[in-house]
């Protein structure tokens, strides 16, 4: 993605904060733009989307008394644009002072305004306060790479360090907490776990953390590193069925968790890890 891409989002720029619900603060980036970087073109026809969760979500009622809530949006993978963190998290405040009818209200409009900026159809969840005893945290599933004993020296993604035995078949899911990459703009480290449920040629498990660990001085978003591991692996590997699943730790009160699968019918697990 060219520098002049990000030449007027919000990040990594000194920011008045607004007062008043304001759906022009949002900031889409043509996913085409990463896209165009993957190691597989053109890009798989996958199944997935972009979990986001905001922990600061407030407005006023009628009355002008505040509310909060926490809410889930769910981006397609299929829609045109992402949203740029910074500003997602200036619009979410533009409600801070705005009053709205009640919450279902405060949903519609979201809905709406994500919609429109993303190029496809964003699904929101509000969760009342009546409903934050049942959120609860839980870890990815699968058997924990982290404990494996590897020599590490290149920190810029490396497909070439992944290697598959053809001779031998599994369907295994695999997990980490070691993944790490940097935001293009700012530079600022986005820490996450990793989930890869696959069928296909066995992935030697050193290998891969190798390969996953080399992204830890790489500057890319969320998504497109996602997709981008997705890609590396489908084509390096050649598993006949595949599943990507990040979850990035909070910053500004937002997580991200994209997920990429061969399969129609994969349900990410939406619980908060713990050190979301």
């Amino acid at each position: 993605m060219s520098d002049s891409t990000l030449l007027h989002a919000p990040l990594g720029k000194e920011t008045q904060y607004p007062e008043h619900y304001d759906p022009s603060l949002l900031f889409p980036i043509a996913r085409d733009a990463g896209r165009a970087h993957l190691s597989l073109q053109p890009h798989p026809a996958w199944h997935g989307a972009d979990i986001w969760n905001a922990y600061e979500l407030s407005w006023l009622d009628p009355k002008g008394k505040p509310q909060v809530a926490l809410a889930r949006f769910c981006f397609p993978a299929s829609s045109t644009h992402i949203i740029e963190s910074k500003s997602f998290k200036l619009y979410l405040n533009s409600f801070n002072q705005t009053t709205m009818p009640d919450g279902d209200a405060v949903l519609a409009r979201m809905q709406q305004d994500l919609s429109a900026a993303a190029g496809g159809a964003v699904s929101v969840t509000l969760f009342a306060p009546a409903d934050f005893a049942n959120q609860t945290l839980g870890e990815l599933e699968g058997t924990l790479l982290d404990t494996l004993d590897i020599e590490v020296s290149t920190y810029a993604p490396d497909a070439g360090l992944l290697q598959a035995d053809a001779t031998q078949s599994r369907h295994e899911t695999l997990r980490t907490n070691l993944l790490k990459s940097n935001c293009p703009v700012t530079g600022q480290p986005d820490w996450g776990s990793l989930q890869i449920e696959y069928t296909g040629a066995a992935i030697d498990h050193a290998s891969l953390l190798k390969y996953i660990v080399s992204y830890r001085g790489h500057n890319g978003f969320h998504e497109q590193c996602a997709e981008q591991i997705f890609c590396d692996i489908m084509r390096s590997c050649a598993p006949e069925t595949l599943t990507v699943y990040a979850r990035y730790t909070r910053r500004g009160g937002l997580d991200i968790n994209p997920w990429r699968s061969t399969q129609p019918d994969f349900v990410p697990a939406d619980a908060r890890n713990a050190r979301q």
